[in-house]
């Protein structure tokens, strides 16, 4: 999906990644991360999000929830991580991390409340009363009061298959009722997802109709007397997106995640301020019927892989179509078009989801200057190996 244009405007990682697996530095299965570029993109983001007055809560699960790029996001000036369910936001506190929205597409359960509500993320997102009144429970004990984010669902929204759930706009009067009259929280605000999307027809990220239900949703708070909402719109935040909110002013919060990484949609058809900077590195093991298989572990079913790099330099390679595995089944391999030597390196750039892989990740510096260097490898769950 990315290929063509991480090749293009990323060579130095490219040819980095051949290199290393050249000289037996990595394994296949890894995916290499310039943490240069993503830091530079990062910067950018925020840069555009602080001009039109937007906050920022950085997604790092696809890049493996890498404690690293959290803290050098926090330093940069990210007031935080959304974390996007219960095991992600232990891995950021167990890093000292800010959390600044939890339960993203996942409740926290029960049993993780008293710690998370302790660690005090600034928002936790919900979606069913039952788990308003637990988190009542427990930060009341605790003396606290917790922010929340409801999520709100309409007819004719986006909801994405394992991820529905969400309260609709003719709900909320009595969810709020309910809200006022229990210790330990307050409604903070509504949020949804996606609320941006790439239109396939005019290549242009454009707000969903879910993005409408979150604005219906925030003039109902507004209308009972809920005061500073957060009217959270995530999905493909990125500077081009960040720039599209300007005419929803009411938008308070985004979330980037693959626009950290110059990975979104948009990123695969054109050139934008971001650069992709994150690639796929495995091997050819062996051949069968005139196709090559190269190692797998990294495969997500959206990764709308397409094409490969196979050779040893980006002066020596040759572009080859990948089969990837059914998705019933599991990756142990990718199929080439052709074939190639055995041990041949091979380099792809596709949507990853690495918290969903058995993948090693690899965090590089210094490419741009030419002087690279591997400053940590994590599995894909954010633990340095």
């Amino acid at each position: 999906m990315f290929i063509r244009k991480t090749a293009e405007r990323n060579p130095e990682l490219v040819e980095a990644g051949f290199d290393l697996m050249k000289k037996g530095l990595i394994l296949p299965d890894t995916y290499v991360i310039d943490t240069d570029r993503f830091l530079a993109n990062a910067e950018k983001i925020l840069q555009e999000a602080r001009r039109q007055g937007i906050d920022l809560y950085f997604m790092l699960k696809q890049i493996g929830r890498n404690p690293w790029l959290a803290q050098k996001l926090v330093e940069m000036g990210y007031p935080g991580a959304v974390t996007v369910d219960f095991r992600e936001a232990q891995v950021m506190m167990d890093h000292n991390i800010p959390i600044c929205n939890v339960g993203h597409l996942v409740q926290c359960p029960r049993g993780f409340l008293k710690e998370i509500i302790a660690y005090g993320p600034e928002y936790m997102t919900v979606y069913s009363r039952e788990k308003i009144r637990e988190i009542s429970r427990e930060a009341a004990s605790q003396g606290k009061v917790m922010k929340l984010l409801i999520k709100v669902a309409d007819q004719g929204d986006l909801i994405y298959s394992g991820q529905s759930a969400g309260f609709s706009p003719d709900q909320l009067p009595s969810l709020l009722d309910e809200i006022d009259s229990l210790p330990g929280v307050m409604t903070g605000g509504v949020t949804s997802f996606p609320a941006f999307l790439l239109n396939d027809q005019s290549k242009a990220l454009e707000a969903t109709h879910n993005l409408e239900t979150l604005m219906k949703a925030g003039e109902i708070l507004a209308a009972r007397g809920v005061t500073d909402i957060n009217i959270n719109a995530p999905s493909a935040t990125c500077v081009r997106t960040i720039s599209a909110m300007s005419v929803y002013p009411a938008i308070s919060s985004a979330e980037p995640g693959h626009g950290l990484s110059g990975t979104t949609p948009l990123h695969a058809l054109q050139d934008e301020p971001e650069i992709p900077c994150v690639i796929y590195m495995t091997e050819v093991s062996h051949d069968f019927h005139g196709h090559s298989y190269c190692y797998g572990g990294g495969h997500y079913r959206r990764s709308h892989v397409k094409e490969a790099l196979a050779g040893t330099s980006l002066a020596d390679v040759e572009y080859c179509k990948v089969i990837p595995a059914d998705p019933a089944c599991i990756d142990y391999y990718f199929e080439l078009d052709r074939t190639f030597p055995v041990s041949t390196p091979v380099c792809m750039a596709f949507r990853f989801q690495i918290f969903v892989t058995r993948s090693h990740t690899v965090l590089v510096q210094g490419l741009a200057s030419g002087h690279p260097e591997i400053i940590g490898e994590y599995d894909s769950l954010g633990r340095k190996l």
